[in-house]
């Protein structure tokens, strides 16, 4: 049955007017530079579901940007948020602590692949983890230099749109950025690894001396740059380069994180140890969390009060997060990633056999994504990609693009969905591909 023509679980009419009228209220009210991708509004949702507030029925395979490993209002984080919020929303950390914060921390360090003591900092989006990293390993090294990837996102704040490799629209306007920031190819095979190699070597010809760099940060799996996954010899040379310079190695796995790849975090896929990671998105359920885990003693190096924020490690999301942990474990998501992630493979895979505009299929995990190009020249068809999100979505499946040329469609469906929603997302991404 088409998505559409389902009925919704519960009444629809929370919240009132039509699609139409609120479209043109958000128009009027809410600047053009917060782009939306539709002109419909959430009602409900349901793990791997949502409703409109005219009751049409949407399978979401967005995930709220990967936010939603554990699905829409899982019970057990639900009953989490509800819990908490009959004791207190908010202390300020920094002000009156809370032990439910200590006792996440304790559990992160636990499961992050970093050697050694660890020690975790928690903040509230995936931009403020990624500054804060950056602060630390400033702090820890003295040092200024930041070298990052092209294609690689690490957040709209200005220091992170800064270390964010995609202009459009990330960065376009907004300059000029912080100094010290430079960006290499991002190695994803072995002649990217190559190239750069070679662009690592020049920067510290002709822009920068080792001694001068703080940290190189990367994301294991790219995300708005088009899933592209890092060489596993690229990330062992990044390792042997930081330890020979004394330069500190960041992980961003705010996307990559909490089971989506298959594993709880990405970079135990390629046994190198980071010494710092960044965290957020699906780290607490749809709620606002994020952290910075790393070597103890790199963790320890900013001053108190240099660390922190106002809402910082807010109880709700920290209660959340807690019940994330228990559902990953409980329902072994990690599995349910590669089993899921398998499946969505072959479906590609037979799709790309008749369709000759369909390109790379990559994926590890869960995390998986399948580019469209010109058949003739192999050139990236943008036109093609937004055709391909537009008709799935005219038949109730939401896909998100990504991508340095705008040409690849991600998949991020909810680690916990139905196998029956799953294939009922499969039969709608067969018609649309074919």
């Amino acid at each position: 049955m088409n998505a559409l023509l389902k009925p919704a679980a519960q009444a629809t009419g929370t919240v009132p007017g039509t699609n139409a009228e609120w479209h043109a209220r958000r128009l009027a009210a809410t600047p053009r530079g917060v782009a939306v991708l539709g002109d419909f509004f959430i009602d409900h949702a349901k793990n791997a579901e949502f409703w409109d507030i005219e009751g049409r029925r949407f399978i979401d395979f967005a995930g709220g940007i990967a936010v939603l490993n554990t699905g829409h209002v899982h019970p057990k984080v639900q009953a989490a948020i509800a819990a908490q919020l009959q004791r207190f929303t908010h202390s300020c950390y920094q002000v009156v602590p809370y032990a439910e914060y200590v006792s996440l921390a304790e559990r992160i360090n636990a499961i992050a692949p970093i050697a050694g003591a660890k020690k975790t900092a928690f903040f509230s989006t995936g931009a403020e983890a990624v500054e804060n990293a950056i602060k630390i390993a400033r702090s820890h090294t003295q040092r200024g230099g930041v070298i990052a990837f092209g294609g690689g996102f690490h957040g709209r704040s200005l220091f992170a749109v800064a270390l964010t490799g995609k202009v459009q629209p990330y960065k376009a306007g907004f300059g000029p950025f912080p100094p010290e920031i430079y960006h290499a190819p991002f190695p994803s095979d072995a002649a990217s690894t190559e190239a750069m190699k070679a662009a690592v070597e020049q920067l510290f010809k002709c822009d920068i001396e080792p001694s001068r760099v703080a940290a190189f940060i990367f994301e294991p799996v790219q995300g708005e740059g088009g899933f592209n996954a890092i060489h596993a010899e690229a990330v062992q040379w990044l390792r042997a380069l930081c330890d020979q310079h004394g330069i500190l190695l960041i992980a961003d796995e705010v996307q990559t994180g909490f089971a989506r790849t298959g594993q709880m975090f990405a970079m135990e896929h390629y046994g190198v140890s980071p010494d710092l990671m960044t965290l957020a998105k699906s780290m607490a359920g749809g709620t606002t969390l994020s952290a910075v885990v790393g070597r103890a003693e790199v963790m320890d190096a900013p001053n108190p009060g240099g660390l922190g924020g106002t809402y910082a490690g807010n109880p709700l999301a920290v209660a959340a997060a807690h019940a994330v942990l228990d559902v990953m474990a409980e329902e072994n998501l990690c599995e349910r990633a590669r089993v899921l992630g398998e499946r969505l493979q072959v479906r590609l895979r037979q799709a790309k056999a008749n369709n000759p505009r369909m390109g790379e299929i990559r994926a590890l995990g869960a995390m998986v994504a399948c580019d469209f190009i010109h058949p003739a020249t192999g050139a990236p068809d943008a036109d093609l990609t937004k055709q391909v999100q537009q008709a799935a979505l005219q038949k109730g499946l939401l896909l998100l693009t990504c991508g340095v040329h705008g040409n690849v469609v991600r998949f991020l469906f909810p680690l916990t969905i139905e196998d029956a929603v799953f294939e009922e997302a499969m039969a709608i991404l067969d018609t649309v591909l074919a």
